[in-house]
């Protein structure tokens, strides 16, 4: 696999990224000024961010980033969720880490870290999905939580973070894996109803070409593929003379034209844990490329 010294370097990075993370998600702490230094770190540390730092809290479950003039902080009893995205050349990690400030919560946490280490213990050139599915679902079922249905883990190519392949995280799927194929790994354990929908906050969009009409659209557009190629960023990483109203209505034409797609922020009604790490299939388990316990 030619591309595994870049997959190594990011996740070696990745690594020191996670440890970072957990060094400075304080309660009190404000979400921009986590997600700023983390993302800054990756790019000092030789990579990419291969998507904007997410910082869920609670019942939310994935896509919340800070946006530009965000003063949010990370409460006394949060579980925050904190998921990195490392890329070097287009060669993606994607990891994440839950944090639970309470100290409350052990039990979901452990379940979404068990479910975690069940899947890649079943993952291995010709397994099913079904089989690695129904590992993470009676991981976290046996321990009194639900998963998360409609949040999968997917394959990964290059500069492509979802690669058109969903690893489901309940036995519903017949493919199997092969040798080669790159894995983010996420099981989602939650103490509510096991499905996540859509919120009316979103910061992170892709943008991947087509034709917009208006003069900001088209600038946006172009600066998203020069700077970021498909991979998704936040809309406070634009660096342009518009106002947050322009940039909207931008965004706006550009997804409406099929032009690109936007991540609205993913809730559940209960609290959310997630553990996650991305693997390379080998044909007798897999190389983990970034520990998820650090």
């Amino acid at each position: 696999m030619e591309s595994i010294e870049f997959y190594i370097k990011a996740g070696a990075i990745a690594e020191k990224a996670r440890s970072l993370a957990r060094s400075i998600a304080k309660p009190g702490e404000k979400m921009l000024a986590i997600a700023q230094k983390i993302e800054s770190f990756i790019t000092e540390n030789g990579g990419r961010p291969a998507f904007p730092v997410n910082l869920s809290a609670n019942e939310r479950a994935a896509h919340y980033t800070p946006s530009i003039n965000d003063e949010s902080v990370i409460g006394d009893k949060d579980l925050l969720k904190i998921d990195i995205g490392v890329q070097v050349e287009g060669f993606i990690i994607d990891t994440s880490l839950t944090l639970d400030f309470s100290e409350e919560n052990g039990k979901l946490l452990e379940a979404s870290q068990n479910a975690l280490e069940s899947a890649l213990s079943v993952m291995k050139s010709g397994a099913s999905f079904r089989v690695v599915g129904g590992a993470i679902e009676e991981e976290i079922k046996k321990a009194g939580f639900k998963v998360i249905d409609n949040l999968n883990g997917h394959l990964i190519e290059r500069y492509l973070l979802h690669a058109g392949v969903d690893l489901p995280n309940t036995p519903s799927s017949g493919n199997v894996l092969q040798e080669g194929q790159v894995f983010a790994v996420e099981p989602f354990a939650t103490m509510g109803r096991g499905r996540v929908t859509e919120q009316n906050y979103c910061q992170i969009y892709s943008l991947f070409g087509g034709k917009v009409r208006g003069e900001t659209a088209r600038e946006v557009l172009s600066l998203a593929i020069n700077d970021f190629q498909t991979l998704p960023f936040a809309k406070r990483w634009l660096t342009l003379p518009y106002s947050d109203l322009q940039i909207d209505l931008a965004l706006g034409e550009i997804i409406k034209n099929g032009a690109g797609t936007s991540y609205p922020m993913l809730s559940d009604n209960g609290l959310v844990s997630q553990a996650e790490t991305t693997v390379v299939i080998e044909k007798e388990g897999v190389k983990v490329l970034c520990n998820p316990k650090t």
